[in-house]
């Protein structure tokens, strides 16, 4: 499931800038009225990040 838009893909390994945890892409969505995608990661379910959030390790 890659759009050719969204920089992550489900079931890849990145990291979070803010806090620097390593985590795993759970699921994506394109967020239309934003403009941009949002991402769940496995080990915080209940917490969605923007791609900018978010880096490749």
């Amino acid at each position: 499931m890659k759009s050719s838009n969204n920089r992550y893909t489900i079931g890849q390994t990145v990291n979070i800038i803010e806090t620097g945890e390593v985590v795993t892409i759970l699921k994506w969505q394109y967020v239309k009225n934003m403009k941009r995608y949002s991402y769940t990661v496995k080990e915080r379910p209940s917490t969605f990040y923007f791609e900018e959030e978010l880096q490749n390790l």
